[in-house]
């Protein structure tokens, strides 16, 4: 009796279990249409921008046979001080979504550690800046309640430190790490070199149809102010777009999490059908018994 008890007990607490994944399922689904449809709205004004830039600097390299005279967009082949950001999730219950982002950053941690680049980690989100507190890696800047609910300001603060350290010269680059929403049941790493201006991903060979006019600038205000909204805005999205991606782990995690346990009381329960059979039989055979040997 003591193991039927065991078993029933076993039950009731999958099926609770149960409940709460099923729960945390439809919270996460509908979490996930409010963030993915921010991230849409919020991806076109970023690509509107990109194109503006890439236009611009398009026309500028045009201008100057050398390449683009501005520091933003000046590649340094073997920096010394790296600036690494990445974005994890501030809570847990989404399958391997921080896990994803934390693999990815420690391979670009250690292919610069080889170029021996001094690096500066900047960490956005709990759970990576606990598992890198917990090996011990120091980081520069901490930041664990921005992931979960973007904040534009917020954002534009932290990328306008890095920006002014990459033009005072105490970093030479800033990498961007962070887990992307592509579709409901796919995230997609995104790895991106903020500064210098990667020029190669804004195809600067491109032919652009639009009539603007790009006057000459010796002191670089409208190229210097383009590329620090950009940065800022591509900070901001990067939030957003991880954000619709955790929430698209965590629901897929949830229904994999609810599936599992309605399998697990079934197995459950063929056990203690089982178990119950044994216990009716056996009390049948020591009723028989005691009765034959009555006769």
């Amino acid at each position: 009796m003591a193991n039927l008890k065991e078993i029933k007990r076993k039950i009731s607490s999958v099926k609770n279990t149960q409940k709460t994944t099923r729960a945390m399922k439809l919270v996460s689904s509908a979490k996930l249409k409010r963030a993915e449809e921010v991230a849409k709205r919020s991806k076109v004004y970023a690509a509107k921008l990109t194109e503006l830039l890439n236009e611009i600097a398009q026309k500028m390299q045009q201008n100057n046979t050398d390449g683009i005279d501005n520091v933003f967009f000046k590649e340094n082949q073997n920096p010394k001080n790296v600036d690494v950001v990445f974005v994890t999730a501030d809570k847990g219950l989404c399958g391997g979504f921080n896990f994803q982002t934390i693999k990815r950053t420690n391979k670009v941690l250690a292919e610069l550690r080889n170029s021996g680049a001094n690096i500066r980690l900047n960490g956005i989100g709990k759970k990576g800046i606990a598992y890198y507190n917990y090996n011990g890696v120091a980081m520069k800047t901490m930041i664990d309640d921005l992931s979960s609910a973007p904040d534009y300001k917020r954002a534009k603060e932290f990328i306008d430190g890095l920006t002014e350290d990459y033009v005072e010269g105490r970093t030479d680059k800033i990498i961007l790490i962070y887990n992307g929403y592509v579709n409901m049941i796919t995230q997609e790493i995104n790895q991106q070199q903020l500064l210098p201006v990667d020029t190669a991903s804004l195809d600067l060979n491109s032919v652009s149809l639009s009539e603007l006019e790009v006057e000459p600038d010796e002191d670089d205000t409208l190229m210097n102010a383009l590329v620090k909204k950009y940065l800022e805005y591509s900070m901001y999205y990067a939030l957003l777009n991880s954000l619709a991606a955790e929430h698209s782990a965590r629901m897929q995690a949830m229904d994999a999490a609810t599936s599992n346990a309605k399998e697990m009381v079934k197995k459950l329960s063929v056990k203690y059908n089982k178990a119950r059979q044994e216990a009716i039989t056996t009390e049948l055979i020591e009723i028989i018994s005691g009765m034959e040997s009555m006769k």
